[in-house]
């Protein structure tokens, strides 16, 4: 290259700035965005707060309660342990069952895409198991599994296990077979096709299903508390509602909620590090 084409190569200053500025207003809009996000969901709160005491106050507290009350009676959970001691066995299940329904599930989705045979010989059994009601497999559980920790886990898993399953088989077939074709053209490795292409295309069908799962999954957690042992966090609220102590009831649901938000947020954080192109897609 001679000096004259490298130096009408290089970027003039006017475009320099017309870059960083075109950085500066997005950086600004970025923020202005969350900002607002931050305003709105906070008025929102506020807002369902109020009318929830508002109406509550009227209706006899062995039916329903009021914010506050529930407030009072966290405070005195969360200060004598018992709010922890019925939530802690419940959360060792959900990460057991978690953890095994998203590697089994991954797994079986991929393989099942990627392998016609296997599909067509075994894709029907993951059809038949999903279309039928996992509350009515309880029972068979427990029969089988007992009443311990085991049965909870086995619960849990099949709740989070389907949609892990389905969106990963979904997510493989939804790439598109021309990059496929690319990579193939280059002499790519199995390997190479499914760490470049297939991994990286399927990975918003696998995160989607992960999200999936998790509210399944708490599901399925309180629904083997309720059915398996006395304890865990079902219990307590079946125990809070059978004495008709309605604000203590509340408790434990509003932790579940807060829990789904919570873990909910985390799969964002890590779907920003794993995939961040997906966030872009959805701000362009």
């Amino acid at each position: 290259m001679t000096v004259e084409a490298h130096q009408q190569a290089l970027p003039t200053p006017s475009e320099d700035f017309d870059r960083s500025h075109a950085q500066a207003t997005a950086a600004r809009r970025r923020r202005q965005r969350a900002g607002a996000i931050i305003l709105i969901r906070l008025a929102s709160v506020i807002v369902v707060l109020a009318a929830w005491q508002w109406f509550g106050a009227d209706i006899s507290p062995a039916l329903f309660t009021t914010p506050s009350a529930v407030a009072h009676a966290a405070v005195g959970m969360i200060a004598s342990g018992e709010l922890w001691a019925y939530l802690w066995p419940s959360l060792v299940v959900l990460a057991i069952g978690l953890v095994l329904a998203s590697l089994v599930g991954i797994a079986v989705g991929l393989l099942l895409a990627r392998c016609w045979v296997i599909d067509v010989a075994f894709g029907v059994y993951i059809t038949f198991l999903y279309s039928i009601p996992t509350v009515a497999l309880v029972p068979l559980i427990v029969l089988w599994a007992g009443y311990e920790t085991t049965a909870k886990v086995i619960i849990l898993f099949l709740f989070a296990f389907f949609p892990m399953a389905i969106n990963t088989y979904q997510g493989v077939k939804n790439v598109d077979p021309r990059l496929i074709e690319v990579g193939r053209s280059f002499r790519c490795s199995e390997r190479q096709l499914w760490t470049n292409i297939v991994l990286p295309g399927a990975l918003p069908f696998i995160l989607t299903g992960l999200r999936l799962a998790v509210g399944r999954g708490l599901i399925g957690m309180v629904l083997a508390d309720l059915y398996t042992a006395v304890s865990g966090i079902g219990y307590l609220i079946v125990r809070a509602a059978g004495t008709y102590q309605v604000d203590k009831m509340f408790v434990p649901i509003v932790t579940l909620g807060i829990l789904g938000v919570a873990l909910t947020a985390l799969l964002r954080v890590i779907e920003l590090k794993l995939a961040p192109w997906i966030a872009a897609d959805r701000h362009e």
